[in-house]
């Protein structure tokens, strides 16, 4: 962003009957490629600790345009390597801004929730999937979860709410959107790539397609058999969003920890396929040679946006 001007945006927007204002700045010295960042560092919540959100705009956003949206998990990681913990980003803007450029996906805007290092686990995990667990499964899976912290709250229905009851009403408000299920999107990785496909089971009326990219089947450590995915797998077909609004796009490698991932792959194209998903709203692909990384991630973000976003 070559901006040398810091634009304020105050909007008084009412958040659960209470008015609060609500600061999006935009951040000119972004090391990204095209558009422009704007930040919120603590979105406020009255469900979950609050958190940085981002909202990046392609080139030539304008109001009197519609734009979809895509709301993304780990929103740290996204657009600017001088920021990451790694020195890796998705480059977000510069596939989405090709990808627009050349017509190949709808015009939309990017909403980045950044994650909390020390809640990460616990706010993206499908909390309600916990139920499917039997009783010994239960038990062995808190006595893991609880072996690094012992006053864990799984939070991810708060961390849903927080995106659909107080996020999106914001962006839809400030910004040139459409707001419709249609034109609404999720995407993640690792963990976030099980935090996309439970908000659009929790939330099939707001959510139109998820891209769930490495998604982190075994739910924790998978040298340790934790009762997933089993259970996932077990609510998703009580809750499976039906196939005629809706798109679901998962992927996986086979280095590193995505090495663990190509094992469930039958099991999650027969649970979709079953319910009636196919090629057209359903993709399971698999990346030989692929790590579980950012650099990964980024050469491959292109098929998930064209799917999703498809014109």
């Amino acid at each position: 962003m070559k901006g040398l001007w810091l634009l304020v945006l105050f909007v008084l927007f009412s958040l659960n009957s209470k008015a609060q204002n609500i600061e999006a700045l935009e951040l000119p010295y972004a090391q990204i490629s095209s558009g422009k960042l704007f930040r919120v560092s603590k979105f406020p919540s009255e469900y979950i600790t609050p958190r940085t959100v981002d909202v990046w705009l392609p080139e030539g956003y304008s109001r009197t345009k519609k734009y979809a949206v895509l709301y993304m998990h780990d929103g740290q990681m996204l657009f600017d390597t001088t920021v990451t913990w790694n020195h890796q980003e998705w480059m977000v803007d510069e596939v989405s801004s090709q990808l627009m450029k050349t017509g190949k996906v709808k015009d939309f805007i990017v909403v980045a929730i950044h994650n909390i290092s020390g809640s990460r686990y616990a706010d993206l995990f499908p909390e309600k999937a916990i139920d499917y667990l039997n009783a010994s499964e239960k038990t062995k899976f808190w006595s893991y979860a609880r072996a690094d912290n012992p006053d864990i709250v799984f939070n991810g229905d708060n961390y849903l709410k927080y995106l659909v009851k107080e996020i999106k009403p914001f962006v839809d408000k400030v910004y040139s959107t459409l707001p419709d299920r249609e034109n609404t999107f999720v995407a993640g990785s690792s963990m976030g790539g099980l935090m996309s496909w439970y908000a659009i089971c929790e939330y099939p009326e707001i959510f139109g397609g998820a891209a769930c990219i490495s998604t982190h089947w075994p739910g924790g450590d998978p040298e340790k058999s934790l009762g997933f995915p089993k259970a996932f797998f077990e609510y998703i077909n009580a809750h499976m969003p039906v196939p005629e609004t809706h798109k679901l796009y998962f992927d996986f490698g086979t280095e590193t920890l995505d090495k663990y991932y190509p094992a469930f792959e039958n099991s999650v194209n027969q649970l979709f396929l079953k319910a009636g998903y196919h090629d057209s709203n359903f993709k399971n692909l698999k990346y030989e040679g692929a790590d579980h990384s950012e650099l990964s991630w980024q050469k491959r973000l292109d098929v998930p946006l064209r799917f999703l976003l498809k014109p």
